[in-house]
């Protein structure tokens, strides 16, 4: 006897759901882009207990048939596709049918719909209900309803291997609400409502586009802080909202990426944006970028879940994302992009930029206050400067930085004497970091202060449910804050030094912290320290004048770890004068 079998159907569908159902969130999604190819204007979601007990979805699309309806719930039967050359034109969001009877074999699975041809009878509209058992399609019996609403009930139920794998509740509901953000963010002409235990948790009506969508979700400070993209080149067009150079952050959060309005991955495409930044290692920038492609460039077909695309010409499009982000953040005077290769051609900085030009002037505008003179450095030093409290002495006391010259190299490079016969060069950002990260360790909420108008800060919801979970924690770093309703806080008092910083960004890198847990090394309250802390200190295109300056060099040098930034990178460099003839090979 031979031992390849044939496998029977219903075991066919939950290994199939293994790849299509990985949590709740997943039968979301699935029933979410169902809705979306239907023409729905208004979606609905009801959830409970996470979505393990109950998820719901209802649209008032175009709803089925009865045959068709019968036949949704058959592995690989759709409507999207139906020979080998339409899999090079996909324009939808499903194709494969294999979400609904995947989702049938591993939970209680009900269906009402009503086709959108249906006559108004005498008992309402010709709609129906039935449930999918085993995997196959019960009795329909007639009911009153427009559109298609799919009832899924206790999810994995006959696969408790499978349900162990779930996280907490909380956990599974911060996923559902990622999935109907992001698919609301790549759908603004839909309106969107997320019911949880019979709350209303995300309420997005249908915006006139997507900048009026991502205040929805984002609120308008957040939005107002971000950059336009938009270029059209043949078969490419590219346009969202990306953060200035300024709006770096230490965490990926909000970079979404869309192709054909499909939440996708693509590493190429989201190293394309950062690339035109040219930041520094670390540093990520917010984004929510649409591609819209020809279909016949671009391969939807090579993920189980549509979560991850194929290029025909990877480079190309690289190279077109990149120079329509560089546009936007980084435009030349006349309106050109100067590209790294470019600027290397031709001999000039790819920092070479209106920020930079507005950095230079400033530091002239400083000028006048410096000393006179170039400052010098050399191992033999006046007496006057001598251990007994002349240079050294002093600056420990922080006597002498009321005169210390230093120079600005590039954005946040600080030149200036270390009073040991040589120089160094500090990373502003990076000092200023070291310094609010070991301040906020060390109780700088003491020194928290009452805000006369307390400012209230519109969050995500995902962002707003960390933050309510959160709130002792938060307190322990001087943040006193309080849900507003909606999606919204109130922040009434603040450690001092963050009273002039952006709250919405702090709390959004608290709240990545929070989420990513503890790593070896570090804990969580560590990692909230360093994200608060990055997001608050000066950064490039920011001068310091001198009394900033010398200010900060006494605080760092007052610091448990002066000569490293909290993720370990250095604060400053030393180079004596015996390194420096080395360097330039005079020894």
């Amino acid at each position: 006897m031979g031992i390849i079998c044939i496998l029977d159907q219903q075991l066919a569908n939950k290994i199939a759901a293994g790849e299509v159902v990985e949590r709740p969130a997943s039968v979301v999604r699935e029933l979410l882009e169902n809705s979306i190819d239907a023409g729905a204007g208004n979606i609905f979601v009801d959830v409970e207990r996470a979505g393990r007990k109950l998820i719901r979805v209802s649209d008032d699309g175009r709803g089925m048939d009865e045959a068709d309806a019968m036949l949704s719930v058959e592995r690989h039967a759709t409507s999207k596709i139906t020979e080998e050359g339409d899999l090079s034109n996909i324009g939808t969001m499903g194709f494969r049918g294999e979400a609904l009877p995947s989702i049938a074999s591993i939970s209680r699975l009900s269906i009402k719909t009503a086709p959108q041809h249906a006559q108004q009878g005498d008992k309402g509209p010709h709609g129906f209900e039935f449930k999918v058992k085993d995997g196959k399609a019960g009795e329909p019996t007639p009911v009153a309803t427009v559109g298609t609403t799919v009832e899924v009930r206790d999810i994995f139920y006959n696969t408790p291997a499978r349900r162990k794998f779930l996280k907490r509740d909380q956990t599974e509901l911060m996923h559902i609400v990622d999935t109907v953000t992001r698919l609301a963010i790549s759908h603004p002409a839909i309106g969107f409502t997320l019911t949880v235990g019979g709350q209303p948790t995300v309420t997005l009506p249908r915006a006139k586009d997507l900048r009026e969508r991502l205040v929805q979700v984002y609120g308008t400070e957040f939005v107002d802080g971000l950059v336009a993209v938009g270029r059209h080149d043949g078969p490419l067009k590219v346009e969202g909202f990306v953060s200035p150079p300024s709006g770096l952050r230490e965490t990926r959060t909000h970079q979404m990426l869309f192709i054909n309005r499909r939440p996708v991955r693509d590493p190429s495409v989201s190293h394309a944006v950062f690339s035109a930044y040219d930041a520094p290692k670390g540093l990520h920038p917010v984004f929510f970028i649409f591609l819209d492609l020809d279909p016949e460039i671009v391969d939807v077909n090579v993920h189980p879940a549509k979560q991850e695309v194929r290029f025909s010409d990877k480079s190309g499009l690289y190279r077109f994302v990149r120079r329509a982000v560089g546009e936007a953040v980084r435009p030349l005077p006349g309106g050109e992009y100067l590209s790294q290769e470019d600027a290397a051609f031709s001999g000039a900085s790819s920092d070479n930029t209106s920020d930079n030009a507005s950095v230079y002037a400033s530091v002239s505008e400083h000028a006048s206050s410096f000393p006179s003179g170039t400052f010098r450095v050399s191992e033999a030093l006046p007496d006057s400067y001598g251990e007994a409290g002349g240079f050294a002495g002093n600056f420990r006391a922080g006597n002498f930085r009321a005169q210390l010259p230093f120079v600005y190299l590039g954005e946040t490079f600080i030149a200036y004497p270390d009073g040991n016969g040589g120089m160094a060069v500090l990373d502003h950002h990076a000092a200023h970091e070291r310094v609010l990260f070991e301040g906020l360790l060390d109780g700088i909420r003491l020194d928290s202060t009452m805000l006369l108008f307390p400012r209230q800060v519109q969050l995500s919801k995902k962002e707003h449910m960390v933050v309510l979970d959160n709130l002792e924690m938060l307190a322990e770093f001087g943040l006193d804050l309080e849900d507003f309703g909606g999606t919204s806080v109130v922040v009434r008092a603040l450690p001092g030094p963050l009273e002039e910083a952006d709250l919405r960004g702090i709390l959004s890198e608290a709240v990545a912290a929070i989420s990513e847990g503890e790593k070896p090394g570090r804990n969580i309250h560590e990692a909230v320290a360093a994200r608060i802390a990055c997001h608050s200190s000066v950064r490039g295109a920011t001068v310091l004048g001198p009394e900033e300056f010398n200010a900060l060099l006494e605080q760092l040098d007052q610091a448990r770890d002066p000569e490293h930034c909290p993720h370990g990178r250095p604060t400053r460099l030393h180079f004596s004068l015996a390194e420096l003839r080395k360097l330039f090979k005079r020894t």
